[in-house]
C-alpha cells in the first residue's frame, strides 16, 4: 500500500442510507476500486468502513505531500509516482513515510468518528474513557491502529533484501511519525468550570505537524547499505559513520531516521519520473535559482481581485468591497 494517485481519483458511490446488505454491496465495490493485493482486498471486505478510510487517508497522503514539496523541484506531482516507487530515491522513502503516516492517522481517527465497525475509542488503561465517553469524547484509538496496519501491510519481521529492508524500515518511520504527536487531551467539567469532574482522553495532533516532521527526516535522510551481522545471522541496514569515539565500523539508522539506497535525479527535466519544473511558478527571493536550474525565469505581471475593507453589519454578516492589485509572477523558463 503507497501513494500511487490512482485510488485517490477514483469515484466511489456513497453509502447513503439503504439497507444492510445494499450497503455490503457497495462496500464489496468500494474495496474492489482500489488498487490493492488479493489480501489487502480480503481484509477490506471484512471490514465495513475500510474502503473509505482507505481512500480518506490516500488523498490525505497526497495533500500533505504536496503540500511539504510545494517549493521544491519535485513537487509531488502523480505524474511519475508509480516509477517513483520502482526506486530507492530519497522521495521513494518519504512515500512509503508518508503513506503509512496518513493510513495510522485516518484509521485512528475513523474508529473514534464511529466510522470502523470492529473498532471503537482509545481504550488505554491509564484514562477514564468510559467517563470521557459519557461526557460526549470519543479518543482516537491509535492502539487499534498500528495493530491493524501492520495486518494490512503484512510486514515481514526480516525484509529478504535491501530495498524490503528500506521500504519496511521507512514505513514504520511513518508510524512512529504519528504516534509522536499522540498527546492527552484533559476537560474540566463541574459549576463555573471547576475542575470537580476531570476526563482525559489520547488525541492525535494535526496531520500537517506529521507532515512537517517527515519532511524534516526526509532533508537528514541517511543513505544505507546492506551489511552481514555474523551475531544474528542476518544481514542489517548500514549508514556512514556517526560522530563518536567508536567511529570504525558503519551504525545503523536510527528507527526515526528516513533512509534511502540511490542518489536522486535532478528533476530539473521532464522524465519517467516528474514533468521537471519548467512552467512552475518561484519566489525571486527564495527558490527560483534552485528549482529553475539555472535556465532562467519569466517574469509576469497581472491585477488580482481581493476582498478588502470589510466591515461587520448588524446583525449577522460581512460587507466587503472589491479591491485590485498588481502581482508579479515570476515561472522557471523551459
Amino acid at each position: 500500500f503507497s501513494l500511487t494517485g490512482k485510488e485517490a481519483l477514483t469515484h466511489f458511490p456513497s453509502l447513503g442510507s439503504s439497507p444492510n446488505s445494499a450497503q455490503g454491496k457497495v462496500h464489496v465495490k468500494q474495496c474492489d476500486l482500489l488498487k490493492l493485493s488479493r489480501k489487502q482486498k480480503r481484509l477490506c471486505r471484512r471490514e465495513p468502513g475500510l474502503a473509505e478510510t482507505l481512500r480518506d487517508a490516500i488523498r490525505l497522503g497526497i495533500m500533505e505531500c504536496q503540500y511539504q514539496f510545494r517549493s521544491e523541484r519535485w513537487n509531488c506531482s502523480l505524474e511519475g509516482r508509480t516509477s517513483l516507487l520502482k526506486r530507492g530515491f530519497k522521495e521513494t522513502a518519504f512515500l512509503y513515510a508518508v503513506s503509512s503516516a496518513a493510513l495510522t492517522h485516518s484509521l485512528a481517527r475513523a474508529c473514534s468518528a464511529g466510522r470502523m465497525e470492529r473498532c471503537t475509542c482509545d481504550d488505554s488503561p491509564d484514562l477514564e474513557n468510559r467517563k470521557a465517553w459519557q461526557w460526549g469524547v470519543c479518543g482516537d484509538n491509535l492502539k487499534y491502529s498500528t495493530k491493524f496496519l501492520k495486518k494490512f501491510l503484512g510486514q515481514k519481521r526480516i525484509g529478504k533484501d535491501l530495498r524490503a529492508k528500506v521500504d519496511i524500515h521507512n514505513t514504520n518511520v511513518g508510524i512512529k511519525a504519528v504516534k509522536n504527536g499522540l498527546k492527552t487531551t484533559c476537560k474540566c467539567h463541574g459549576v463555573s468550570g471547576s475542575c470537580a469532574v476531570r476526563t482525559c482522553w489520547k488525541q492525535l495532533s494535526p496531520f500537517h505537524e506529521v507532515g512537517r516532521l517527515l519532511k524534516l527526516r526526509y532533508d537528514d535522510a541517511v543513505k544505507v547499505f546492506s551489511t552481514s551481522n555474523d551475531a544474528v545471522g542476518h544481514s542489517e541496514l548500514a549508514g556512514p559513520h556517526r560522530h563518536s569515539h567508536s567511529s570504525k565500523h558503519p551504525s545503523s539508522p536510527r528507527s526515526t531516521d528516513l533512509v534511502y539506497v540511490e542518489d536522486s535525479p535532478s528533476f530539473c527535466r521532464p522524465s519517467k519520473y516528474s514533468l521537471g519544473t519548467a512552467g512552475r511558478t518561484c519566489s525571486r527571493e527564495g527558490n527560483c535559482d534552485s528549482m529553475c536550474c539555472g535556465r532562467g525565469y519569466n517574469t509576469q505581471s497581472r491585477l488580482v481581485t481581493f476582498s478588502c475593507h470589510c466591515q461587520v453589519q448588524w446583525c449577522c454578516y460581512v460587507e466587503c468591497q472589491q479591491c485590485m492589485q498588481e502581482e508579479v509572477v515570476y515561472s522557471c523558463k523551459q
